[in-house]
């Protein structure tokens, strides 16, 4: 039928994948389309694997159109030094606080990054930022970014500002967003009676259910390794 793509036929997946980088080499460069300039990124990286023209395509994007995906994954070059770009936690900082800042589908990935170097403090001047890393996990937490709640949740077992009734609330929605480690947590608190009364029934459900998520993790590695 006409359209379809025979993906057994070198020369033809060839012609539909060239197609595809010229397709949205011009939604970037001639329509102006910061969507199709992440498509383009996405296809440099990804088909080609020309990391530094995917830079280029990145930051372009990042800093004139503001676009929140394009910033987060040029600030992930920049941990790395990926695609000839420097290797600086300070710039990675500033890109995924712009992505942060602009929403988008990566954007709470971006606040959990934020908050993750503030709580580090590398790329910061003062050394770490706890105020600003609790305040981006929050965000992160509330956009339902699960890694989030979870540090946020350790944040007020062990920090300086020990609130146990706080540290269960995070545990529990890291819990309910699927952390394995946010259920444990929650169900040793109820056992324990830490920032709540105990529940051993409760404590059960929790333990049980972070049983759950860790077969289907383990499940997840053994179909990815097959």
């Amino acid at each position: 039928m006409a359209g379809l793509i025979d993906f057994k036929d070198e020369k033809e997946v060839k012609e539909f994948l060239d197609n595809l980088g010229i397709e949205y080499s011009f939604q970037c460069h001639s329509e102006k389309d910061p969507e199709g300039c992440q498509r383009l990124a996405d296809y440099l990286e990804g088909v080609k694997r020309n990391y530094e023209a995917t830079a280029q395509v990145l930051k372009r994007n990042c800093e004139t159109h503001g676009y929140g995906e394009s910033c987060y994954k040029l600030g992930a070059y920049h941990i790395t030094g990926k695609g000839g770009v420097s290797k600086c936690l300070k710039t990675a900082y500033s890109y995924f606080m712009r992505s942060c800042q602009a929403g988008g589908k990566k954007s709470m990935d971006a606040c959990h990054n934020v908050g993750l170097l503030a709580h580090d403090g590398q790329a910061m001047e003062g050394g770490p930022d706890i105020t600003a890393a609790r305040q981006y996990y929050e965000k992160a937490c509330a956009g339902g970014f699960a890694p989030s709640c979870f540090n946020l949740s350790t944040m007020f077992i062990a920090g300086n500002s020990k609130d146990m009734t706080q540290a269960l609330k995070y545990a529990n929605r890291a819990c309910e967003l699927g952390h394995v480690w946010g259920c444990a947590n929650a169900s040793r608190m109820y056992k324990l009676g830490d920032g709540t009364e105990k529940d051993e029934k409760k404590a059960e459900e929790l333990k049980n259910r972070a049983k759950e998520l860790h077969g289907l993790e383990k499940e997840r590695q053994l179909k990815f390794g097959e």
